[in-house]
């Protein structure tokens, strides 16, 4: 199932899309795509539903409805940094040991299509494509891949945009770089693992203005989704609805030769296999 939410910011209802361009409304059935509703067991609920509204069709076109992010309101977004192969290598780090963990502030969540905003005082804004994991039920000190395997409620594509000088050259943590306003667009789709295949060998790519930037498999991780479950569970307790971006393959404006940072104007364009795909507009700062 391939979840949604369509409407304006802060008004988004749910949705289940039903090929690329059309959907099944089910908000009068769920409230909210949030923590709450997957925890209470809201997707396997959810299927005999929408698959009861296909069969009477009761289908709508999507039209230029705007699609916003297809969860809201995670506690927390977590990310891991330097989990590509070859990206490790474009910027002259080493291959992490273990994961290497930052966070994310849960309001740079957005729609993905909708516009991204450089930040004031920002010179070195940059683009990853990255799988995001959803979790979909409350877990701690998980054992296994086969426990963190059904902790997944589905995968999200999601840039995870970030401000290169605010996030090395500033100081202290990643997490001020990678923390702006519109910094996360995620979806179109909550996909459940069901319609993904295999996580493992997906294809992510990333275009700015039309140029490929970023071509990668997760194929290339480094820690791959199962063990990054299982190890952040290991440290602190992931809650229903938690997002968790797991890193972004080479490609990055920083690995470039001379380095590349989006700028004003500028329409960033990624993907993964099986998740949909993303266009945004880049606008200076407000």
């Amino acid at each position: 199932m391939r979840i949604m939410r369509i409407g304006a910011f802060g008004a988004e209802r749910a949705a289940v899309a039903v090929g690329d361009d059309a959907f099944v409304d089910v908000s009068d059935v769920v409230a909210e795509v949030d923590g709450v509703w997957l925890a209470a067991g809201g997707i396997a609920a959810l299927e005999p539903i929408v698959a009861d509204r296909v069969a009477a069709g009761s289908i709508r076109p999507l039209g230029d409805a705007r699609i916003g992010a297809p969860f809201a309101r995670p506690q927390q977004i977590l990310c891991i940094g330097l989990n590509y192969r070859k990206h490790a290598i474009e910027t002259g780090a080493a291959i992490p040991e273990e994961p290497i963990l930052f966070t994310k502030a849960p309001n740079t969540l957005v729609g993905p299509n909708d516009d991204v905003q450089i930040p004031r005082g920002a010179s070195k804004t940059d683009w990853e494509v990255e799988l995001g994991i959803v979790i979909g039920s409350r877990s701690s000190y998980l054992d296994t891949d086969e426990e963190a395997r059904a902790a997944i409620a589905g995968y999200v594509v999601c840039n995870d945009v970030s401000e290169r000088a605010f996030q090395l050259e500033r100081g202290g943590q990643w997490t001020k770089g990678k923390s702006a306003e519109t910094f996360n667009p995620a979806g179109p789709w909550l996909v459940t693992p069901d319609e993904v295949g295999d996580v493992n060998d997906l294809e992510l790519w990333l275009n700015v203005n039309g140029e490929r930037k970023q071509t990668g498999s997760t194929t290339d991780l480094i820690f791959d989704p199962f063990f990054i479950v299982r190890y952040l569970s290991q440290f602190m307790v992931l809650e229903p609805g938690d997002l968790i971006n797991t890193g972004t393959p080479h490609g990055v404006g920083m690995g470039m030769t001379p380095q590349q940072w989006l700028k004003p104007g500028d329409i960033i364009e990624l993907g993964i296999t099986s998740l949909g795909q993303q266009r945004q507009r880049v606008l200076p700062p407000r």
